[in-house]
């Protein structure tokens, strides 16, 4: 009997495990353009729970081309520029895609007429304004953030994504269908934001830890982020009276940009 239970018990361990990994691989494939090999086995149930640490993976690759180029002799600005383009690239556009149509939404005064606009497929002013804008504020905080840059970046898209998820727990969804419909079927629960937050916060640990000059910064990193990450969420989902996948791609994108501003203005 008593060996029956120690079999049993590794083995659910590994079967956990296994669906954690997939459901993680699943998530890097639904999120960015980054490869996932096509033997494995996908779960997409639920991604959305690993999503913060789809963002710590992201800022971490982000942070290692930085330093890279750095290395490198790259001038700031550009190295900042070319940081934020591969942002872009690894997610394909996901997210700042769904900020521009959010964007065009808000910019119609029409409340009704919002969720139409903004499954409209052709970008219109508000949208590439608002592309321009979170690009622009993205690196031009980054050249102003001279220490630990790779932990503001991986805090950044880390933060992001958690106001995401905090999204999707907390606010209805608006559509049948969409991007975002992936999210609709799985349930969550307040439970499910304590994992990425516990890293998010542990991030902030390390910069204070590696750097005891910042230790003001790494605070206001962690509660900076969290509110904005709630702050952001529940404004688009007081401005709609819920969210769409467009929506969760604008709390991603405004996350990032403001936490980085705010962490530039305490840097300096």
């Amino acid at each position: 009997m008593i060996m029956a239970k120690q079999e049993w018990f590794p083995r659910r361990i590994v079967e956990y495990l296994r669906s954690l990994f997939s459901t993680l691989a699943a998530a890097i494939a639904f999120y960015t353009i980054l490869p996932v090999p096509t033997a494995w086995t996908l779960e997409f149930q639920g991604i959305a729970r690993l999503a913060p640490i789809v963002g710590l993976v992201i800022g971490g690759i982000l942070g290692l081309l930085d330093a890279g180029l750095g290395h490198l002799g790259m001038p700031i600005l550009t190295r900042s520029a070319l940081v934020v383009v591969a942002w872009l690239g690894i997610t394909g556009g996901l997210h700042l895609d769904g900020a521009m149509d959010t964007a065009d939404g808000l910019a119609v005064f029409d409340r009704q007429r919002r969720l139409q606009v903004m499954a409209d497929s052709v970008t219109g002013a508000f949208g590439a304004m608002a592309a321009s804008v979170i690009l622009l504020l993205k690196t031009a905080a980054l050249h102003d953030i001279g220490r630990c840059r790779w932990l503001a970046i991986m805090a950044a898209a880390g933060w992001g994504r958690w106001g995401q998820l905090v999204a999707i727990a907390r606010y209805p969804y608006l559509r049948e269908n969409g991007k975002g419909a992936i999210h609709k079927h799985s349930p969550h629960s307040p439970l499910d934001l304590l994992p990425g937050l516990l890293l998010l916060l542990i991030l902030s640990v390390v910069q204070a830890f590696l750097d005891g000059e910042r230790f003001f910064v790494a605070i206001a990193q962690a509660t900076g982020g969290a509110a904005l990450a709630i702050l952001t969420g529940a404004w688009f989902n007081r401005q709609l009276g819920g969210h769409t996948g467009d929506t969760y791609g604008a709390v991603v994108e405004w996350t990032e940009a403001l936490l980085l501003c705010l962490i530039a203005g305490l840097s300096s």
